[in-house]
């Protein structure tokens, strides 16, 4: 049986979100530890492709929602892979939590080009990747900014600039990350909107806090690739003060923040848009790590993920 396999990850912001907007650098990890998977069987039985997802199960044509995302790039591949029209049945089992900042969205594309690619045997190139997943990113988010794409398919860390192409990013660096889901949406559009409103209502104070994320994200580039563990965590909590600053944090994440690093985190912050999705914790050692998992699941933190930043390393 003709069948193929595509894999993809998740990503976190490591440090320098909102401040991106306003043209200062953001570092993006690919976590591994967060899978996605697309099964691709070609089955002539069928009248058409046909879709088994958790948010819907059904044929390709009567996808709906977020879906019609995910049914238009499933067509322009299919046009592209197989001249033939030749249906299957398409099947995403993905570890990544929908509106947390993990970009499950572009997980679940780069997983599906993949899928296909290997189902039709047919080649594709890190370029022609990005550009497929794109076409999905723009139907679902409307004008993304390319860096959920770039990190999902990346396997080193990236460096990234407004209206540039992401960098690879050297890293060296002996710790573990412990993200923890705050069981809370975040709300990236509103969170923006209201930096932006601070930066015109009061561009004297809010300047300087964007200006200076973007300084803790040029140490913290440093950091990671000198194997500085304990200055990145430093960088890291000055990076959730900045955060606080612009009020995008909210009561659920400070708290999970504040008992991981009274549990031991070396650093400790918000990723993503904020008011809601997930928490970062630095850890030096896999014991420490489970300990902080542990300590934020007994505190409300609906999931957990460990990822070993040595595995990150080229």
């Amino acid at each position: 049986m003709q069948t193929g396999v595509g894999l993809s990850h998740a990503k976190i912001i490591l440090i320098g979100e909102h401040a991106v907007v306003y043209g200062q650098p953001a570092i993006a990890l690919p976590i591994f530890a967060v899978q996605a998977k697309v099964t691709v069987t070609v089955d002539e039985h069928l009248a058409e492709p046909q879709i088994q997802s958790a948010y819907y199960t059904g044929p390709l044509s009567q996808a709906f929602g977020q879906m019609k995302g995910i049914q238009y790039l499933i067509e322009q591949l299919w046009q592209r892979f197989n001249d033939r029209q030749v249906p299957f049945q398409l099947t995403i089992d993905s570890q990544l939590p929908p509106e947390r900042g993990m970009g499950s969205s572009a997980a679940t594309a780069i997983a599906i080009i993949r899928g296909l690619a290997d189902c039709f045997n047919q080649p594709i190139d890190h370029q022609q990747l990005l550009k497929f997943a794109t076409l999905s990113e723009n139907m679902i988010h409307g004008n993304p900014s390319g860096i959920d794409a770039a990190t999902t398919g990346a396997t080193t860390p990236l460096w990234y600039v407004k209206g540039q192409q992401p960098q690879p990013l050297p890293i060296n660096l002996n710790g573990y990350l412990v993200i923890a889901d705050s069981g809370q949406k975040g709300q990236t559009g509103t969170a923006v909107q209201s930096v932006q409103n601070r930066l015109l209502g009061n561009p004297a104070q809010t300047q300087p806090v964007i200006d200076h994320l973007g300084q803790l994200t040029t140490a913290v580039a440093a950091n990671i690739a000198h194997n500085q563990l304990s200055e990145l965590g430093q960088n890291l909590t000055a990076a959730q003060t900045d955060l606080q600053a612009l009020g995008v944090s909210n009561q659920r994440l400070d708290r999970l923040i504040t008992i991981a690093n009274q549990a031991g985190s070396l650093g400790t912050k918000l990723t993503g848009g904020g008011r809601g999705g997930c928490i970062i914790a630095l850890a030096d050692t896999q014991s420490a790590a489970n300990y902080l998992a542990q300590t934020l699941t007994n505190a409300g933190a609906i999931q957990t993920w460990i990822q070993a930043l040595p595995d990150l390393q080229n």
